[in-house]
């Protein structure tokens, strides 16, 4: 009770209402500019609309997503004189076009570090072409190659990550870096960060990295120089500052843990205590993570370095944070495992493009879990074509949402899927965070990115793909009994919400771009 009492005073008092106060001062100063030039308003209003008509021509013929193009004709068909100003505003951002510029730096830097081997990749094309081929997508665009040599560990809810994760952060000798969307003080942060002040002691080197939005409401603005007065180097991503700009769309949405090169984790277990039941926000919190060693923790190291140094210019030692000797020998079971990164500013879909890769291969089942669905008209197509091709293409969502918004707008989506033959399902207990995909036995991905458009274009977000990987099986085992717990979506639940339910979801679904 203390604790939330602290943060609201902290909103009221502190640095984030300044901000919003600011921020809503230089959209105050905007609108009073243009009421200002109303003795002018038929010629403002002409330049403007033939602004307006050139930013129209100009997104027609543009490349990218559909649904983004559609979202921006609404408003320069309501409000011409603000629509295509706002337009220009957003996409004559320098900051994302530096950080492109900066990542693309550091994927080069980096690439000899992640250099793919070819006898891996000569042994996967035997098994199957068309896996390799995603390898070989992910290798060109993004610098992630596919590995043998690697173990994995999944872990269906998040208490059960917390038990491995004190354990291996105690054995750690050389070097410990975190990278999160979510820091909340309570029983997991602070057990973790009484460990990492115990190893800094001995010696071990520190790195922490988490999203800007954190220092709202979650962690005081001078958290970062908190953290380094314990020997812990901390920087936080894209801190929100009282000035108005589109690049604070782009979050650092990974979740990533990397101890001496040997054992990553990732998932979508964010480092707060309802990630661990320990405190209840919407009934039972259903989420994973997976744990992996050997080889492939290569790519989670030089994945987090890169985020780590995209905000800065100095030079980064990459070498010293591989390992020297394998970590272990190949084992039965371990078959082929790739960690990826998606980046907002690269123009490449990494997260959206291993999805509809699994839904695209798959011949007996695609199982889902999501905590939210807001699809393009691409994934839609995707998961109702696998449905209507016999595969059956089954999603867990929450039955207790987090953002009831969101959940409204998923309704929305239910009647086509449904028609398509995809089933649906809601976790009775509470809500479920986890973004897993699991197919045929053979191959899933567990890692950060929702069904949605903000992960799957506008944050920063990883993932780790599997195939042939005994994880697998753990996977889709979690998958059934999950299960159990949810209750089958019927496919007249769309006629039975009320008509102003209905009517909230199509309007929504207009924005859905930007949710």
């Amino acid at each position: 009770m203390k604790r939330s009492k602290k943060k609201v005073f902290g909103v009221i008092y502190g640095r984030s209402l300044m901000v919003i106060l600011l921020l809503i001062l230089q959209v105050a100063l905007l609108v009073y500019c243009v009421l200002a030039l109303e003795d002018y308003m038929v010629w403002v209003y002409g330049i403007f609309a033939l602004i307006s008509l050139f930013v129209v021509v100009f997104i027609v013929n543009s490349s990218g997503e559909p649904d983004f193009k559609l979202v921006w004709m609404v408003p320069i068909v309501i409000i011409p004189v603000f629509g295509g100003l706002l337009y220009l505003f957003v996409h004559t951002q320098w900051t994302p076009k530096l950080m492109n510029l900066r990542h693309t730096q550091l994927l080069a830097e980096t690439r000899p570090y992640l250099a793919q081997d070819q006898e891996v990749r000569r042994r996967l094309s035997e098994i199957n072409t068309q896996v390799e081929k995603l390898a070989v997508y992910s290798e060109a665009t993004s610098g992630y190659p596919i590995y043998e040599n690697t173990e994995a560990t999944y872990f269906p809810l998040g208490e059960d990550k917390f038990e491995e994760l004190k354990k291996r952060l105690n054995e750690a000798e050389k070097f410990i870096f975190l990278e999160y969307f979510i820091v909340e003080e309570g029983i997991f942060w602070d057990t973790v960060l009484d460990i990492l002040k115990r190893k800094v002691q001995e010696g071990v080197e520190v790195r922490m990295l988490y999203d800007g939005m954190c220092s709202i409401v979650l962690l005081p603005y001078s958290y970062p120089k908190q953290l380094r007065e314990y020997g812990i180097q901390c920087k936080m991503f894209s801190p929100i500052r009282p000035v108005l700009s589109t690049h604070y769309n782009n979050r650092d949405h990974r979740k990533i843990l990397v101890i001496d090169g040997k054992i990553g984790f990732t998932g979508g277990i964010n480092l707060a205590d309802e990630y661990i039941n320990v405190k209840e926000r919407f009934g039972h919190w259903k989420d994973t993570a997976v744990m992996i060693r050997g080889d492939a923790v290569k790519s989670m190291t030089m994945m987090f370095l890169q985020m780590w140094n995209i905000t800065g210019t100095q030079k980064e030692d990459f070498e010293r944070y591989i390992p020297s000797a394998p970590f272990k020998t190949p084992a039965p079971g371990d078959g082929f495992v790739m960690p990826y990164g998606d980046s907002p500013v690269d123009q490449e879909p990494m997260g959206e493009t291993v999805y509809v890769d699994i839904l695209n291969r798959a011949t007996r089942y695609v199982h889902i879990m999501t905590p939210y669905l807001i699809l393009d008209y691409h994934m839609i197509q995707t998961l109702c074509y696998a449905a209507k091709r016999g595969v059956e293409v089954a999603i867990i969502m929450p039955g207790i949402p987090d953002k009831p918004y969101a959940f409204i707008l998923a309704k929305s989506y239910y009647k086509e899927l449904l028609t398509a033959g995809v089933k649906i399902y809601e976790y009775t207990p509470g809500f479920v965070h986890a973004k897993v995909f699991v197919s045929d036995d053979e191959a899933c991905t567990v890692g950060t990115i929702n069904l949605d458009y903000r992960s799957l274009y506008l944050h920063f977000e990883c993932g780790c793909f599997f195939y042939r990987n005994s994880v697998v099986a753990e996977v889709e085992r979690d998958f059934q009994e999950t299960l159990k717990k949810c209750r089958e979506i019927q496919a007249d639940e769309w006629k039975k919400l009320k008509g102003r339910t209905r009517l909230a979801a199509r309007i929504l679904r207009l924005f859905a771009p930007l949710m």
